[in-house]
């Protein structure tokens, strides 16, 4: 699958130190993949940051077909209990 990261995505990716490699792991890698308003999708993983030295969350909000996912943004947070789904994958 394609992974498009779109204007804005690249921006917040760059002003929040989150790495383009990183932004297609997930994508292609979700630990969880949730239904979001107006038709996108949101993909996240869990991970330690080393610098922020805590678990942190990663959520990458798309638009994705059977060819690609075109990335609209994408940020961090360690507020992971208020956006992880217990019981998904």
């Amino acid at each position: 699958m394609e992974v498009v990261i779109k204007e804005h995505a690249g921006f917040e990716a760059e002003r929040r130190g989150i790495a383009e490699e990183f932004i297609k792991f997930v994508v292609k890698n979700p630990q969880q993949k949730l239904p979001s308003k107006k038709g996108r999708v949101i993909v996240q993983n869990k991970y330690y940051d080393q610098a922020e030295k805590k678990e942190m969350l990663i959520r990458v909000i798309g638009i994705e077909t059977s060819e690609r996912f075109d990335v609209i943004t994408v940020y961090k947070t360690s507020k992971i209990s208020k956006y992880w789904m217990e019981g998904d994958k």
